[in-house]
Formats: structure tokens, sequence, C-alpha cells
């Protein structure tokens, strides 16, 4: 998936998470619990370095119905900020 056309500069967070040295499916699994105590409309910006989030963040969103607002997956670490449904 391509990276997402938002500047990440201009989103506003509501929550951060880093997952910088936590390897499939602990990612994920974390992104997931930490979205459930978000609100509606709320962002979740995710760091993290294992390179199977560039796939798996992607499909989590997608199949949960999150919007990925922007990613930036061109190097280390890895940032997305994913906006709850």
């Amino acid at each position: 998936m391509p990276n997402a056309s938002n500047s990440p500069q201009d989103i506003v967070v509501d929550k951060e998470l880093n997952a910088l040295g936590l390897i499939c499916p602990e990612p994920v699994m974390m992104i997931r619990k930490s979205i459930r105590e978000l609100n509606s409309g709320e962002i979740l910006k995710v760091t993290a370095d294992d390179p199977s989030t560039t796939r798996d963040i992607p499909k989590f969103c997608q199949f949960m119905d999150h919007q990925l607002l922007a990613s930036e997956t061109l190097e280390v670490p890895y940032c997305y900020w994913i906006k709850k449904h």
C-alpha cells in the first residue's frame, strides 16, 4: 500500500504507541488494545521498527474499518497515524 497522503505534521494525535523492538504479531496486538481506549474519531500515532508492520498495519486498518491517515515507511522507525472509526 502506498503511503497515505496527509502530511503528518498537520495531524493532531490523541495517543501515541511506541512499538519499537516488538515483532509480529505484537505491534498489531498493542495497536488493537490502544485503539479500544480511544473514542471514535481520535487518532493514534504508532512508531515501530518491525518491517512486517508495513504490511500488517494497513491490513489491520482495512479489516477493522479504521482510517490510516498517513504513514512514513521509507526508513526506520516507521510511523503510522490511525483514526479510529
